[in-house]
């Protein structure tokens, strides 16, 4: 298929079926359209939408997202996971708030926290329509079977050959339709399960559909057992019915969101808490819980103490909160959020 016969497909397609009316292509703006690239980043647009609109609700432009402690960005993150990505946000933020203007080249918007390669070209191309390529996983996948490239495409020289298609493929006009087109593609029919390859555009001339091998491509990653970490969570509550959580480091899992004490064992956790408080009740053990990351499970053990008096001086200077279930400004954790609001009352 000749590339004018690719890209005309593609943009015929999307002229009566793409997606016209998501959130961030109404009142479309490069702040709109770069937030709602790193939300979508591993995640899908069903997900996306409703924290896309509390964020831009809270924080509508550079500058009140810029003002704002981190704390409150990653409240509105808390459950899209992912949380490097709020944190990368608030600093790109602040970085563009202070140079007064968003950039508008590939250079300089690759150099900003958590923008790549594929973020970079999708904001010039859609914010900007500057004709730039981009290979994010769904259009990995409608290139792959397309031209029957097989192998990991997280693998160099597979990434390396999808990105010169991609290139080759993108339009210098309308590039703004085209890439929200290829992706919409990827995202709608030519899905990882159960393609619908008999409405695809490409389909009279995609290797995968013509030789059944769309089961097979794109090439998966060679698959491994995840290793799995055990870890007590302390639910501990004062007299004011409110419950302690520490500030995580800034960086690795969870990185600067508010979580319970976590503890090797039992045993660990019941020495810390006897050596600081008066429990009045004997702890209550619940169910052994897990949670799934991308290269871990975290098997967790939550273990219930009310104690009758607490003292928060100690408690500030090691950022420790005593934090109450109604308060909204703290970003927790999915399910650190969880167990604090179905056993926090």
């Amino acid at each position: 298929m000749q590339v004018r016969e690719f890209q005309s497909r593609i943009l015929n397609w999307f002229d009566c079926h793409g997606r016209k009316d998501l959130p961030w292509q109404i009142d479309k703006s490069p702040y709109r359209v770069w937030i709602s690239e790193i939300m979508l980043q591993q995640t899908q647009v069903t997900t996306v939408i409703p924290y896309f609109n509390s964020f831009i609700r809270r924080f509508p432009n550079i500058a009140i997202l810029s003002e704002a402690p981190q704390d409150a960005v990653l409240n509105l993150w808390s459950g899209l996971g992912y949380y490097a990505r709020a944190r990368n946000i608030h600093k790109t933020a602040q970085l563009i708030h202070a140079r007064g203007e968003f950039p508008d080249t590939f250079s300089e918007l690759i150099e900003l926290p958590g923008i790549g390669r594929s973020t970079a070209a999708a904001i010039l191309s859609i914010a900007f329509n500057d004709s730039h390529a981009i290979l994010d996983g769904n259009v990995k996948r409608v290139l792959s079977r397309f031209q029957g490239i097989s192998g990991w495409p997280g693998d160099s020289k597979i990434s390396q050959e999808l990105w010169s298609i991609s290139d080759t493929y993108t339009p210098v006009e309308r590039v703004a339709d085209y890439t929200q087109a290829i992706m919409d593609l990827g995202a709608t029919l030519c899905k990882r399960s159960k393609p619908q390859c008999q409405r695809c555009p490409l389909s009279s001339e995609c290797v995968a559909f013509l030789d059944r091998r769309t089961n097979e491509l794109p090439t998966p990653k060679t698959r491994t057992v995840l290793p799995v970490k055990n870890k007590i969570f302390l639910l501990l509550q004062n007299p004011a019915q409110q419950i302690l959580l520490y500030k995580r480091p800034p960086v690795g899992i969870w990185g600067g969101l508010w979580s319970l004490p976590e503890f090797d064992d039992s045993d660990q956790a019941h020495r810390w808490y006897l050596d600081l408080f008066t429990p009045v009740n004997e702890p209550i053990t619940l169910p052994q819980r897990r949670h799934t990351f991308s290269h871990f499970h975290l098997d967790y053990q939550p273990i219930i103490v009310k104690i009758d008096r607490f003292e928060e001086e100690i408690m500030e200077a090691q950022q420790r909160v005593w934090y109450n279930i109604d308060d909204n400004n703290l970003g927790l954790p999915a399910p650190i959020k969880r167990l604090v609001q179905q056993y926090g009352s």
